[in-house]
């Protein structure tokens, strides 16, 4: 029997889903939270109060979006954090540091399974470069994220941290199949690698490497140095190559 707690998230909309920059002062981290939670599959961006009003069209944020202009496109700005939330069932205030008379706190990959399980509408909610969030801003919220950081210093840039809650709120709801894009390797076969190995018996011959008439244990050293090293048919032709061209210069 399978334990409940152990299935996988429900599929949801990435509409459910909403990322809340307040007070945010620069425009290439607008820019750069657009594309981090588009490459997680995201979409509705909001800002509250930022400090500059047309920041979503400012150059720096359309530069530093590379490719998620249509999240800019999209992204709303709001005069009041309560003007962000509407619609959010579960809202996760992100801070450093614990508030007293705050929200719980849980590292994200501790909360957002079960979150994911208990399919909510989620804003995940981000203070700015200054100064963070506001206590008041975070005793709305239903949970606090802390990401879990090396001791001593905690501080995080504000798009590398919506990157961070982006891809752990993903893994929570199942994450994205990786796919292969290296094609499968074709291994040289045995003979490929014996006449490597003749080609590279001349040209060590031809350097004086090799006595042929006290060849020792040269060859099968090598010959076994091929063998572990699981050469790739364009490796093997770069070995014969470099022999070729060794037995030429020689010439």
């Amino acid at each position: 029997m399978v334990n409940p707690l152990d299935a996988p998230a429900p599929a949801r909309n990435a509409s459910a889903t909403r990322f809340v920059l307040v007070n945010v002062s620069h425009a290439g981290n607008v820019g750069a939270a657009a594309r981090a939670i588009k490459v997680m599959g995201f979409g509705e961006l909001v800002l509250v109060a930022p400090r500059h009003p047309d920041v979503l069209a400012h150059d720096e944020a359309r530069a530093m979006a590379s490719g998620a202009l249509d999240v800019l496109a999209a992204a709303r700005v709001v005069p009041q954090l309560a003007d962000a939330l509407h619609g959010a069932q579960v809202v996760c205030a992100t801070a450093m540091t614990p508030r007293d008379f705050g929200p719980p706190v849980f590292a994200p990959r501790e909360r957002l399974p079960a979150l994911a399980r208990e399919g909510p509408a989620v804003a995940f909610v981000f203070g700015g470069e200054r100064f963070g969030l506001a206590n008041d801003d975070v005793y709305r919220c239903h949970v606090c994220l802390s990401i879990p950081t090396a001791p001593g210093y905690g501080s995080l840039n504000l798009a590398q941290a919506v990157q961070l809650i982006a891809y752990e709120w993903r893994q929570a709801l199942g994450g994205f199949a990786v796919t292969d894009r290296t094609p499968p390797a074709q291994l040289a076969d045995a003979a490929e690698v014996q006449a490597t190995l003749a080609h590279w018996r001349e040209a060590l011959q031809a350097i004086g490497f090799l006595d042929p008439a006290a060849p020792k244990r040269l060859l099968p050293r090598l010959n076994q140095l091929l063998n572990r090293a699981q050469l790739r048919r364009e490796e093997v032709h770069i070995l014969r190559g470099i022999a070729r061209a060794v037995r030429r210069q020689v010439r």
